[in-house]
This record gives structure tokens, C-alpha cells and sequence, in this order.
């Protein structure tokens, strides 16, 4: 395809690339990051949050719960990341334990959530998101080795989930050294 004529959402070095050559280009500076996404409600904020893990281009995304979600949300973005799907909570954790990897929920409504500045998280780290109104369920909470809330500093008690996730990924790939310029 010729960059010049290629409509797609990316940036210039992977205009003219097919959807392969760009996974194989972004898998070579992956951050260490993942995100899991529980999907009990359908939450359109999904696709977003797709989205803004492909921005900080995030090692995986784990959706846990139904499968579909709104990718007009996601803008296609989902063509270039590795997305895994598990029906339960038992099937993630069993997963993530597996591969070692901490589980940190990005969750504002709890008496044991601690502000996100505050926050020290390890390489292998999978950030966690509920849906809008239900928020992460109890039983993954339980499973968590961490729990952080965003600070805020008007009226509403939090911010949409998509606009948490972008926030959050920043912080955690900001203080993980991922980005060189800074």
C-alpha cells in the first residue's frame, strides 16, 4: 500500500505497513504493562480503553467476561495489540499467577484503594478496570495485590473509566522509564 494513500489512524513510520508489519513493529518496544478489562455489562467504555492501551502500547489486554465490546471505540486499534479473552475471574487470575504477573485495580470506590501517586508498580504489572457504574467485582478485588484510586479535586466522586485507564497507563508507563525524552 502506498503510505500516501493509506487512511489509517497511525502514525507516519507505519503508513503503507500491512496490520502485521505494524504488530511485529510495535511488538519489538512493548512496555511490560498489561491491562485487564472486566466486561460484565457490555461497557461502551471498552473500546477506549482499548484505544488508549494501544497509545501506551501495552504488552497485552486481557477481557474478562463477554467477549464483545463497541470497537468503533477502539478505532481499530485492537487489529494491533495481542487481546486475550477469559469467560471468568478463576480463568484470569489463574492465568496471571502463571505468569507472575502483580494485579493492580484502578479502583476509586474502596476503603483500601491508596492515591495512584503514591503508587510503586513492578514491570509486571496488569492494571485493572471495571465497568462505569458497577466498577471492579468483589470477587477479582479479593484477588488483587494492589488497589489505587486517581485524586481528584472537584465535586463527582470519579472520572469516567476510559479517562481513568489513560490517566493511569500514563502514570505507570511514565514511572516505568518508558518514555526516553523525558
Amino acid at each position: 500500500m502506498n503510505p500516501a494513500e493509506d487512511t489509517r489512524n497511525l502514525v507516519d513510520k507505519f503508513k503503507g505497513l500491512p496490520n502485521e508489519a505494524v504488530v511485529a513493529e510495535l511488538d519489538k518496544s512493548r512496555t511490560s504493562l498489561e491491562v485487564a478489562i472486566e466486561n460484565l455489562s457490555h461497557d461502551f467504555n471498552i473500546g477506549t480503553i482499548v484505544r488508549n492501551a494501544n497509545a501506551f502500547n501495552v504488552a497485552r489486554v486481557h477481557i474478562i467476561g463477554k467477549r464483545k465490546y463497541n470497537r468503533r471505540g477502539a478505532m481499530v486499534t485492537d487489529k494491533y495489540l495481542h487481546i486475550d479473552y477469559f469467560a471468568t475471574v478463576e480463568e484470569f487470575i489463574a492465568d496471571a499467577r502463571a505468569r507472575g504477573m502483580k494485579l493492580v485495580a484502578i479502583e476509586n470506590n474502596r476503603p483500601e484503594s491508596k492515591p495512584l501517586q503514591k503508587a510503586k508498580i513492578a514491570p509486571n504489572s496488569i492494571l485493572i478496570f471495571g465497568s462505569e457504574s458497577d466498577g471492579i467485582s468483589q470477587e477479582l478485588l479479593e484477588k488483587v495485590d494492589q488497589c489505587f484510586y486517581i485524586e481528584q479535586l472537584g465535586s463527582t466522586r470519579s472520572i469516567n473509566v476510559g479517562c481513568a485507564s489513560a490517566v493511569a497507563m500514563y502514570e505507570a508507563t511514565r514511572r516505568l522509564g518508558f518514555f526516553k525524552d523525558a
